[in-house]
């Protein structure tokens, strides 16, 4: 099924994508190319941003599942997949699918370069990146590639975001008897989040205020402090790439540690993400851990993110596996990451243990985290966003570029081609990549040959 760069046409499935109009824009501009375009939806929410036609719905069980995805594979004659979140129950299986018959699978994620980029990446993202953990085979892949240059700045329209979120699930619960069997890859119903955010509403002015104070306080007071910015708890980051699962435990084994080894002077500010409704009440847990490790005074918990200057002037920071390391890392500033982070290598973090980082940290090596960055940049990213018209525009001109180089770029390596015995691809250095977490859909080791 494998083509070649003399026979570019070539037949692409899209899976689900990002809430919004940027999946159907840029088959749009595929086709256009005289590529074959294909898509199939899940839910009413996917059906509602899909804008082009011959699209088929997906009603089945997740058992169902393998053998139609089989089925339209053969079909469609689908030399590519398409998809965001190489995490989802159905995204799972049809990797594993396209793995096994040698189908070219392109991951977009939000980017690991934030916030004028979006990630993507052949075969997969984070632990399933086909990049290597090696500082030197990164350095190598740099020599050949232009000065980092950081994109044309692209700003999210959050209002957009929100209604564009708003109107893809309610359309999903609209259409939720057309689709009886569809759940949603989160843990919880979007309604649960809707509540959540509602309740916090009328109070977020006051919080603003109360945060900005406690900013202040923090970057003019002159206390050193460590930086711990949260990551979302449904995030797949968390649940899958993490030895954690939830952000509950990740904050106690931070505080507890803190309280064995940190300095005695520091303070430890814990950051909310952005995005965080309070479905889970992560601040409050926070100060639990705080009191019970007898920390009440030196644990300081903010929303609303964490703002440049609040990383800058950190002592170091704390991460699961957040882009905020990568962050940290463009200044200078000691990052350690608690689990499976695409940055995780030595010459950027520390790769000592939590308890010693607080007194042993190391700035990142400068030339290691350029290239490093420049590498990551010119394999996995595109200049643009998903939720503002320049970004949308962007990205799309981005990917179908990247998209139509990938016979060149991200060759197929299956065992059929002499690459491996059991099956899995090889990373970009030729050694076995890691391989990819196969998910617990039922029914998905039904995945037909």
């Amino acid at each position: 099924m494998e083509e070649t760069a003399a026979d570019p046409r070539r037949s692409y499935l899209f899976l689900q994508g990002p809430i919004g109009t940027f999946f159907s824009n840029l088959a749009r501009r595929l086709r256009g190319q005289g590529h074959a375009v294909h898509r199939i939806n899940f839910n009413g929410g996917d059906r509602l941003f899909w804008r082009l036609p011959g699209a088929l719905d997906f009603r089945g069980t997740p058992e169902q599942w393998p053998g139609f995805l089989a089925e339209m594979l053969v079909r469609g004659a689908i030399t590519d997949i398409v998809l965001f979140g190489d995490c989802r129950p159905a995204h799972r299986v049809a990797s594993q699918l396209a793995r096994r018959r040698g189908i070219r699978v392109h991951v977009f994620e939000e980017g690991y370069l934030r916030p004028n980029w979006v990630t993507l990446e052949g075969g997969g993202v984070n632990r399933n990146s086909l990049m290597p953990r090696d500082p030197e085979w990164f350095k190598d892949a740099a020599a050949v590639l232009d000065r980092w240059d950081p994109g044309v700045a692209v700003r999210s329209n959050f209002l957009r975001r929100a209604a564009e979120d708003v109107l893809y699930n309610l359309s999903t619960i609209l259409f939720s008897w057309y689709f009886p069997a569809y759940r949603t890859h989160k843990p919880w119903h979007p309604l649960r989040e809707y509540a959540a955010g509602a309740r916090r509403f009328p109070l977020k002015p006051l919080s603003r205020r109360r945060n900005a104070a406690r900013l202040q306080q923090i970057l003019g007071g002159g206390q050193p402090y460590f930086l711990f910015p949260l990551q979302l708890d449904a995030d797949s980051q968390i649940r899958f790439h993490s030895p954690f699962g939830r952000m509950a435990p990740a904050i106690r084994k931070v505080i507890d540690s803190f309280a064995r080894s940190a300095p005695a002077d520091a303070l430890l500010v814990i950051t909310e993400h952005p995005l965080d409704t309070g479905v889970v009440p992560l601040g409050r847990i926070t100060r639990e851990y705080a009191a019970a490790a007898g920390l009440s005074g030196r644990v300081v918990f903010l929303r609303g993110g964490s703002p440049d200057q609040l990383v800058q002037g950190s002592l170091g920071l704390v991460t699961v596996n957040s882009t905020m390391g990568i962050l940290a890392l463009t200044f200078g500033i000691p990052v350690t990451a608690m689990g499976y982070a695409i940055y995780d290598m030595p010459g950027l973090t520390f790769q000592g243990g939590l308890d010693d980082f607080w007194r042993r940290r190391t700035p990142p090596d400068a030339a290691t985290f350029d290239a490093f960055r420049r590498v990551v940049a010119a394999r996995t990213q595109v200049n643009g966003g998903f939720y503002s018209s320049m970004g949308l525009a962007l990205a799309v001109n981005g990917a179908v570029s990247r998209l139509e180089s990938a016979v060149r770029d991200y060759p197929v390596r299956l065992p059929q081609t002499g690459a491996v015995a059991d099956g899995r691809p090889l990373d970009l250095r030729g050694q076995p990549a890691q391989e990819p977490d196969a998910g617990s859909w039922e029914g998905a080791e039904a995945i037909p040959e």
